[in-house]
């Protein structure tokens, strides 16, 4: 019981704040490019986790 737990609520809710938190601190090309991924990400927590992470950390923008 305890093993389902952390698969279905504590993986999905980890994925979910990494994800924000580097949406947050990343700098886009599109200002607006931010506020569509924090909706993503709220409203879809885990799929839009894992598109956030496969997809939109390559729309960052690079600093040197």
């Amino acid at each position: 019981m305890g093993t389902l737990i952390i698969l279905f609520t504590l993986i999905p809710l980890a994925l979910m704040v990494w994800a924000l938190v580097d949406v947050l601190k990343a700098e886009f090309a599109d200002s607006n490019t931010k506020l569509i991924w924090v909706i993503v990400i709220l409203l879809l927590p885990f799929l839009g986790s894992i598109l956030y992470l496969l997809i939109g950390r390559k729309e960052k923008t690079q600093t040197f």
